[in-house]
């Protein structure tokens, strides 16, 4: 068995996995995508260097193989795969609600199972993917999920238990902020910016806080409060989403997110 690494998937999360790692410094002829469109299999070839193979054949040369399709596709991507898994080789799937359990018991006897969750920004190499162990995996099976995860971003360890929740708080946090800033864009038009300038103005201190908050290591209670002023304009702003309750929307929000993750894995 070689040393290849396998991308099952190669939509928009596989696509920027296989990126990432040869940013990272992989070399094209140690990975492998898969995808059954040749006109999409011929425009990965082109621009990573990359053989575009079946997902057996896939399952046949590689060490690693990194399952990138979504949830309701993944049953069928396993009984593709399942008569070429050998028990020597790490399987790391990135599909939302599928637990390690499920991937395990259709798979060969034996076969370590990483799951994660991962996030968009992984786009931008500022991805967060919380990583779990199955029942066969060891210390260096999540060295090397995190080792993969890590080319597109942070990574932390998480007892499977938690992973519904961090698909509520991580996986689908980055459409929460998206909807914060579209929000606020619109109030900027709504007072009259124009919309470039409100756009500008939205991102870039959405952008700055976030550096502020890692940088800084304070509680963000601090850091709004240092912030609002006693009487000021920002304790006025901060008032009327009390008096909307957008603390709780928020906490109602991802909890049905986490009740949705939950809904998927016993689908």
């Amino acid at each position: 068995m070689s040393a290849k690494v396998a991308v099952l998937g190669a939509g928009v999360m596989g696509e920027t996995l296989l990126s990432g790692l040869i940013r990272a410094g992989r070399r094209p002829e140690d990975l492998l995508i898969t995808e059954r469109r040749e006109e999409r299999a011929a425009e990965l070839r082109e621009r990573y260097g990359v053989d575009v193979v079946s997902n057996l054949d896939a399952a046949k040369q590689a060490e690693t193989l990194v399952l990138v399709v979504k949830p309701q596709d993944m049953p069928d991507l396993l009984a593709e795969i399942a008569p070429a898994v050998q028990p020597t080789q790490t399987v790391v799937s990135l599909a939302a609600g599928i637990t390690t359990k499920f991937v395990e018991s259709r798979l060969p006897e034996g076969v370590a199972v990483v799951r994660v969750m991962p996030n968009t920004p992984a786009l931008v190499d500022e991805g967060m993917a919380a990583i779990s162990r199955g029942a066969h995996c060891d210390e260096s099976h999540l060295e090397l999920a995190e080792s993969l995860l890590a080319a597109t971003g942070r990574v932390v360890r998480v007892p499977e238990k938690q992973q519904d929740a961090v698909t509520a708080i991580s996986g689908s946090g980055p459409a929460y902020i998206f909807f914060v800033v579209e929000s606020m864009i619109e109030a900027g038009v709504h007072m009259g910016l124009p919309r470039g300038t409100a756009t500008d103005l939205v991102v870039q201190t959405v952008v700055g806080s976030a550096k502020l908050l890692r940088e800084t290591g304070e509680h963000p209670t601090v850091l709004r409060e240092r912030v609002t002023s006693p009487g000021g304009t920002t304790a006025a702003a901060v008032r009327e989403l009390e008096d909307h309750k957008v603390r709780a929307a928020f906490l109602s929000a991802i909890e049905a997110a986490r009740n949705r993750s939950r809904d998927l894995a016993a689908e």
